[in-house]
């Protein structure tokens, strides 16, 4: 069924996000147990959430013009200050707060990461696929606050394009468990993105330290930040920004671990790869954490059609693309358990390999990304 989003109302369930937010105020002002409200809800709410109100399977029209997705536009672009006013009061409020532990403040900020992180970096991915110069910028500013201003880089210029390959960091490999895919991304994702970055400025005649190296903004961004941070309530304000931000680093590298863990693309030789199908990402259909993800879960689609605005994003059926058995916040949790992980995932990955690629028969290259660099 194709359906037409034109309306607040089509909108609206998209917003839920923006509920998440007195969760932090709730949390700071009464402490306690109601600091774990925020990651709480997050995660198990809407996989809850999730449960009751199903799958959905429908298709927005890809063709529905921009003007018709205002609400969607506007969700985006008000998180960004909303975020930031968000964080920045918690910073100057936290330390102050005399009725709040230690542990407390630590539990709330690492509320606050996920928050940023769940939210915030999968906001700045949307913003930082458009073409609106301001859109971009805000996609920016959220990745400053949480010192990830490299994702942006890494994600169009290195991501998009090696997917599946040896070459993409983001990648997860089968029987990679995730708390060795974390440092792993980490070191890797920072250089492969500036190396991408400097060789386009070569591709223009231009060295590594132009101005048009986008790293001075990112830099400066963070700087001004991390100065924000001290600025508002020393260091105690700058150590409860770093976890903050350390907190949504890995709540969004969770995210990149369950979207590709396992699936690569066919080497046809010479270092030439197929070219990037929904098969190449895990989908998940689920309501309720889409809800809340902004779609982010028709992954499958994203990467066919990277352009495309969240609401226009396609969901495929089993033949196209692989599926997830639970929403990312169920995913996550069990990415974090590795016996769990492979119980649940490495099955479903072999399926996929006899159904899409039954003509393979050796499959230790991929699985140690130790097939030919792409061209």
């Amino acid at each position: 069924m194709t359906q037409t989003p034109t309306a607040l109302q089509s909108a609206l369930p998209f917003w839920a996000s923006f509920l998440l937010l007195p969760l932090a105020w709730i949390g700071a002002t009464y402490g306690g147990w109601t600091i774990f409200l925020l990651p709480l809800c997050t995660w198990y709410l809407f996989s809850a959430l999730d449960a009751l109100t199903g799958l959905d399977l429908s298709n927005a029209d890809p063709a529905t013009p921009e003007t018709h997705l205002t609400w969607y536009k506007r969700l985006t672009a008000l998180w960004g200050p909303a975020q930031f006013l968000t964080l920045f009061a918690m910073i100057w409020y936290v330390p102050r707060a005399d009725h709040l532990a230690t542990w407390e403040a630590i539990a709330l900020m690492f509320g606050t990461g996920v928050l940023t992180g769940t939210i915030g970096i999968n906001y700045s991915h949307e913003l930082m696929h458009q073409r609106n110069r301001l859109e971009r910028w805000l996609g920016d500013l959220l990745l400053a606050m949480v010192l990830y201003s490299h994702f942006r880089s890494e994600h169009l210029l290195v991501h998009h394009r090696y997917v599946g390959t040896p070459r993409d960091p983001v990648t997860a490999r089968y029987n990679e468990n995730f708390h060795r895919f974390f440092p792993r991304v980490l070191r890797q994702s920072l250089v492969s993105s500036f190396k991408a970055e400097a060789a386009m400025l070569a591709r223009k005649g231009k060295p590594w330290h132009a101005r048009a190296n986008p790293f001075w903004r990112y830099w400066a961004l963070q700087a001004l930040m991390l100065a924000l941070a001290a600025a508002f309530s020393g260091w105690a304000g700058l150590g409860l920004f770093l976890l903050q931000a350390l907190t949504a680093i890995w709540q969004l590298e969770l995210v990149n671990y369950v979207e590709h863990y396992g699936l690569t693309r066919k080497h046809l030789g010479g270092g030439r790869y197929e070219h990037v199908q929904p098969r190449h990402s895990w989908n998940a259909a689920h309501r309720a954490s889409n809800w809340l993800l902004i779609n982010l879960q028709r992954h499958s689609d994203h990467h066919y059609k990277p352009d495309r605005r969240f609401p226009l994003l396609q969901t495929y059926g089993e033949d196209e693309a692989p599926q997830l058995p639970y929403g990312y916040p169920v995913m996550t949790v069990a990415a974090l358990i590795p016996p769990l992980w492979r119980r649940v995932m490495n099955p479903r990955v072999r399926a996929w390999r006899k159904q899409f690629y039954p003509e393979i028969d050796d499959w230790r290259p991929y699985n140690k990304a130790q097939t030919p660099p792409p061209r």
